[in-house]
């Protein structure tokens, strides 16, 4: 088998994620990076409670009733078009059985 050799001087010019993301929002800290990472995030998190809602065998409506809320505010936030209160993560994280721990940095 024939290996080939990585061509570092192509590599060096590649941009990083980063670069990219600074040069179309701005550096952390403008307003338009932070909410980029805002949305981001809210997306994030909805994906992880979308996972754990199915793991669990719930729709959404059911989740949406444990907790007391509607159907499609669970499809929202699933979605991550709509941000929580931290109330609202925790209600649906004890109807999960999520366990959450605050690590400080």
């Amino acid at each position: 088998m024939k290996t080939k050799k990585l061509n570092t001087a192509l590599l060096a010019n590649l941009s990083t994620a980063n670069t990219l993301l600074n040069d179309k929002y701005g550096e952390h800290g403008a307003q338009t990076r932070d909410e980029l990472t805002a949305k981001a995030r809210a997306w994030y998190y909805g994906e992880l409670l979308k996972e754990k809602r199915k793991e669990r065998k719930l729709t959404q409506a059911q989740l949406a009733e444990r907790i007391g809320k509607k159907r499609e505010y669970i499809a929202l936030l699933e979605r991550g078009e709509t941000d929580m209160q931290l109330s609202t993560f925790l209600s649906i994280s004890d109807a999960l059985g999520i366990r959450l721990e605050l690590i400080a940095q």
